[in-house]
């Protein structure tokens, strides 16, 4: 962990009309920051009281796809499948976004130096992307294990045959309790293959000494520790390696919580009885007392979502020499990406519903204030949480509310591929055009199923495949079948959605870089047969985010305000003929069930 990856420059793009508002009377600004951590890069917002952006800056980080690992089994084993992220590139990038924006809008006459004008910064992130570090020395472990990483299937699988029940299905074993199945997209899966297969880590949980300075974290859980930790003296460091802050606030909240397979979704907290499940078999395990090397210390705090007390920012050094930015202002929430675009688009009420088109492709639905155990292949999870808000006469934390959530892993990603590794594209933005130059898909489709299907399906020995081929498709049948894909998979849990709640979705919200393709959001409500609504700001996931933070620190009064500034931008209608539709469903699935068990024991 000497060196960070950070790749690219930072963008900062500025309003000036907003800024211009701003200028003329500063002190009766109130503006909210909003860091939202992708897989791919990280951004930060700032947001005004009026629900405007002021600013957006954006860092790339480099994606990590080791080829080869001394932690992976035989030597020479392929790696293929392994997604990391180096844990202090995550930081500076973050850093970096916040930095460069001070520092432009100080060339544009606004000076953030005085944070009184920045009353908040909420955290949104990438969810289930594990790191771990020692809080004493400082020292990272290893990379930070991402949610797409399929190295732990056989984590999971193991977890399932220790857990193995009569009568219940091997997945669901701990469903009851977490709403999850067992699988390598959640973390606690990565926690488990870190300590079989680190050995700093393993020593450190063996040890009386060391086991209470093991941290384990999601990305919100990271950045907020850096965020409102000091840093070390250059005395602490050996060779140049970089160390994690000391003395920052250890915390995640309730959304990102629900993503471990460690939360009891009824009592909100860490259950040691689910830690004993999944690590009881692990290198770290002790007979001697009975009980899992993996304490609770080791774990963060869950608080809720919007909070006034999570931490103060320490601040962050600006190139500058002196200045410092953002220091002392409060984080006033942290939300799981998709839990924060659900926040962001005003689903609030149950029965609303989103879908984020990302590097994946994530459909929730506010299920209200009890949890919702899937019978068809959903998550359940925690959507959000309003706790101590500064001018509110409430001082317990609201009841927590819950949502379904359908995952699936490919779905930007799968144009990214066609440009990055098929080259059969230069970017994503030619795909609408090369869509509609063909009528359609001719009866060939594309099923993205690179490491496996995720929701509703849970089928990790699937692999992607094209079928349908004839010599008369070109590649603009191959570009529509892979724009088509995401709409198909989203029906798929649209569909089980339905299945669960016994509810009629009435219209589907929609945001992510995807829905300027005006051609796939038109299929996706033709392939639904339910309107897709666009919002007017498509950064859903920061604005969530920075609202909840808002709300916490009284910028904004009550979840009504906030409704008041969601808006929406287009809406479109279904026009696909009924037996247009039937024709396009029976094909897809025809295709999901080719893609099915292509790996087994001898692959």
């Amino acid at each position: 962990m000497a060196t960070s990856n950070v790749k690219y420059e930072c963008k900062v793009a500025i309003n000036d009309f907003i800024l211009a508002s701003i200028l003329s009377d500063p002190e009766a600004s109130s503006l909210v920051g909003s860091i939202d951590n992708g897989t791919s890069s990280s951004r930060f917002l700032l947001i005004t009281s009026a629900g405007t952006i002021l600013s957006t800056a954006q860092v790339e980080y480099e994606q990590c796809f080791p080829s080869s690992s001394p932690y992976n089994g035989n030597e020479g084993a392929s790696c293929a499948g392994w997604h990391e992220h180096n844990p202090f590139a995550i930081w500076d990038s973050v850093a970096m976004c916040m930095v460069k924006t001070v520092e432009e809008l100080a060339k544009h006459g606004l000076d953030l130096s005085n944070a009184s004008i920045v009353k908040a910064v909420g955290i949104t992130n990438q969810r289930e992307t594990t790191v771990a570090w020692n809080d004493r020395t400082g020292r990272v472990y290893y990379n930070a294990i991402v949610w797409d990483d399929t190295r732990t299937a056989e984590t999971a699988d193991m977890i399932m045959k220790e857990n193995k029940q009569p009568n219940i299905n091997p997945q669901d074993v701990l469903r009851s309790k977490t709403g999850l199945p067992v699988a390598s997209y959640f973390a606690a899966t990565k926690l488990r293959w870190l300590i079989d297969n680190i050995p700093e880590l393993q020593r450190d949980l063996n040890s009386p000494e060391e086991r209470d300075h093991v941290r384990f974290g999601t990305m919100d859980t990271w950045i907020l520790y850096m965020l409102t930790g000091y840093r070390r003296s250059v005395t602490e460091m050996e060779n140049n390696e970089r160390l994690a802050h000391i003395g920052g606030e250890f915390k995640t909240d309730v959304s990102n919580a629900s993503r471990w397979l460690f939360m009891n979704l009824e009592t909100m907290s860490w259950d040691e009885s689910l830690v004993h499940a999944v690590c009881k078999g692990s290198n770290c395990w002790s007979n001697n007392e009975g009980i899992v090397s993996v304490p609770l210390s080791a774990l963060p705090k869950i608080v809720p979502s919007a909070d006034c007390t999570i931490g103060t920012i320490h601040g962050i050094p600006c190139s500058d020499k002196g200045s410092i930015a953002f220091k002392n202002v409060t984080v006033g929430s942290m939300l799981g990406d998709q839990q924060a675009a659900l926040f962001g688009n005003n689903c609030v009420l149950p029965g609303m519903a989103k879908c984020t088109y990302g590097t994946g492709l994530f459909l929730l639905m506010n299920s209200g204030v009890k949890p919702m155990i899937s019978t068809q292949g959903l998550l359940t999870t925690v959507a959000y949480q309003i706790g101590k808000r500064i001018g509110s006469e409430e001082s317990d934390p609201s009841p927590p509310m819950y949502a379904l959530e359908g995952a699936v892993a490919f779905s930007g990603s799968t144009i990214n591929w066609l440009r990055d590794r098929v080259d059969l594209i230069n970017s994503a933005a030619e795909t609408e055009a090369l869509a509609l130059s063909v009528a359609s898909n001719e009866n060939m489709y594309l099923v993205p199923a690179f490491s496996g299907l995720f929701a509703p399906h849970w089928r990790p020995d699937a692999r992607g495949c094209m079928v349908g081929l004839t010599a008369s498709h070109a590649k603009a049948h191959i570009v529509r079948a892979a724009l088509e894909s995401s709409a198909y998979q989203a029906r798929e849990v649209f569909e089980a959605m339905t299945r669960d709640s016994n509810i009629n979705l009435k219209e589907l919200r929609v945001d992510g870089g995807a829905t300027a393709n005006k051609f796939m959001m038109q299929f996706q409500a033709d392939i639904l047969d339910t309107p897709v609504v666009r919002p007017e700001y498509l950064e859903t996931t920061a604005m969530g985010a920075g609202f909840a933070a808002g709300l916490a620190v009284g910028v904004w009064g009550s979840l009504e305000e906030l409704s008041k500034m969601w808006k929406s931008d287009i809406t479109w209608h279904p026009k696909m003929a009924k037996e247009e539709r039937a024709r396009c469903w029976k094909g897809w699935n025809k295709a999901v069930e080719r893609s099915l068990g292509w790996i087994d024991d001898d692959n």
